[in-house]
């Protein structure tokens, strides 16, 4: 039984064994967990042999696994990709056989997907041979990917021979493999050389942007019909170019000390871009306005430039005038500082003078001033035909001064010291005398003003009266009529008013004085 259970568990362990073995072939053969392995197709794979290379980019990135024919006449070369950096091939990945050294030893060099610009979607990846086909996991690279350019020594080889022998060469050769072939020989050919095959691609590209170019065409003969009109100029400014680049290749130090603090430079203009773009912000407004009111302003520059004409002659007249005046006003400068002193010293004289002015104003007082002048005047002043007189006296003593403190002799004194009537009914004393410098005609006109008649006011102030011109005399208390006659003889134009003997007078009296009479 013992030897029963070893023999079950070397079983099992060969069985392990195969399974991993199977694993391992299955991974080289292209799984997942091994070696990436492109089999690629070709349409010369000569001096080809497993183990050498695979570059990418001139670095080695895996080698070349095994060489074999394909029923189509082609080269299959299985490339295994060894750097996990690279076993991405992808739809549009190309191989080009190339030579590794001059003994005639060849490399595979790779390049797993076309440069493009940067964002662009990648192109799918290799596909995957299938089950039951020749390569099954590997990932197949179609010919049309592949590249097998004609070696040099070759064609060395071929040039060692007369041009007979040579041209006889070539076209047995070609006659005799390419019969009947001439698509395959020109497909061969533009993939033998890949910048052909790029140029093709360029002329497609080319053939789909024919109407773009056309027009592109035209355009740019538009374009240059300016430039050919000063093609002169043109010139000038690729020379003048051309010095600006020298002078700034001696000057390269600088431009590249430059270029380092360019990056500086633009930290600290962010900031101030910033403040800038606050700041236009803020003056949008301004610059609205400013547009409202361009057209007054274009209008306003418009006519300056007659204006400015204009003022041509003024200022020159000005200058003229002042090189006259100029002497006198520097001879005005004593007088100024006189005016200044004069002015300083006014100054509590203007501000009185100021306030008194302006009380007068408010009050209304130069009005008053002037009804007390038009009204003195007309109280104290009458006119006839015979011209001006006195309607009233004025008596101009010492006691009519204005004083703070009255003077003792004028504390009794008065415009008319005129003594009350002693009567109280009426009548008049029998003998009364006017004060000093009053006169009795005076004295009688207050008397019948305050009511008293003209018999009473004679009879309190007796005395002789000045005798009107063409009248009769009358004696101290005498009542006689006068008789009214013109002043001045017939002729005149101003006659007395002689009150009736059967008024009381008093009234006549009155108006003959108010009347000048």
């Amino acid at each position: 039984m013992g030897w029963r259970r070893g023999a079950a568990a070397v079983a099992a362990l060969l069985a392990v064994a195969a399974v991993a073995a199977t694993a391992l072939l299955s991974t080289s053969a292209g799984g997942s967990n091994g070696a990436y392995t492109v089999r690629a197709i070709f349409d010369d794979a000569g001096n080809i042999i497993p183990g050498e290379n695979v570059k990418i980019g001139g670095v080695k990135v895996g080698t070349i696994g095994s060489v074999t024919a394909t029923p189509q006449a082609k080269a299959a070369v299985v490339l295994n990709i060894s750097d996990p950096g690279f076993k991405d091939f992808r739809s549009d990945a190309s191989c080009t056989v190339r030579p590794q050294a001059l003994i005639g030893e060849k490399f595979v060099d790779c390049l797993p997907t076309q440069p493009r610009v940067a964002g662009t979607p990648l192109p799918p990846a290799l596909k995957k041979i299938g089950k039951g086909h020749e390569g099954s996991g590997q990932y197949l690279l179609a010919v049309a990917n592949t590249h097998s350019p004609v070696d040099v020594d070759l064609l060395g080889d071929i040039s060692r021979l007369p041009e007979r022998q040579r041209f006889t060469i070539l076209i047995n050769e070609l006659g005799a493999g390419l019969a009947g072939r001439g698509s395959d020989l020109k497909t061969v050919i533009r993939r033998a050389n890949p910048a052909l095959q790029e140029l093709d691609r360029v002329l497609a590209i080319l053939a789909s942007e024919n109407k773009v170019l056309a027009k592109l065409a035209v355009d740019s003969d538009q374009a240059l019909k300016p430039f050919a009109a000063v093609r002169e100029r043109v010139a000038d400014f690729i020379v003048q170019s051309n010095t600006v680049a020298q002078a700034s290749a001696r000057h390269r130090g600088a431009l590249a000390r430059n270029l380092a603090l360019f990056p500086e430079f633009l930290r600290q203009l962010g900031p101030a871009m910033e403040r800038l773009a606050r700041f236009a912000d803020q003056t949008t407004p301004v610059f609205t306005d400013l547009k409202v009111a361009a057209p007054g302003i274009n209008k306003a520059f418009t006519n300056l430039p007659a204006f400015s004409n204009s003022t041509t002659t003024f200022f020159k007249s000005l200058g003229a005038t002042s090189k006259i005046s100029g002497p006198a006003l520097t001879s005005l400068q004593p007088l100024l500082g006189r005016l200044a002193t004069l002015g300083k010293e006014a100054k509590p004289f203007s501000f009185n003078a100021a306030e008194l002015l302006t009380s007068l104003r408010s009050t209304g007082g130069l009005e008053r001033i002037l009804d007390f002048i038009f009204l003195g005047a007309g109280s104290t002043n009458g006119y006839d035909a015979l011209g001006h007189f006195l309607r009233s006296e004025v008596v101009g003593t010492a006691c009519l001064t204005y004083a703070v403190t009255t003077a003792s002799a004028c504390a009794n004194a008065k415009l008319f010291n005129t003594s009350p009537s002693s009567s109280g009914s009426g009548a008049t004393a029998a003998s009364a005398r006017p004060s000093s410098g009053t006169s009795v005609v005076m004295a009688r006109t207050l008397a019948v003003l305050k009511g008293a008649t003209p018999a009473e006011a004679t009879a309190k102030y007796p005395g002789a009266t000045t005798v009107t011109p063409g009248s009769t005399g009358t004696g101290a208390g005498s009542e006689q009529t006068a008789i009214a006659k013109p002043v001045g003889g017939a002729s005149a134009g101003t006659t007395y008013y002689t009150p009736s003997a059967e008024s009381s007078g008093a009234d006549g009296m009155l108006l003959n004085y108010l009347l000048g009479n």
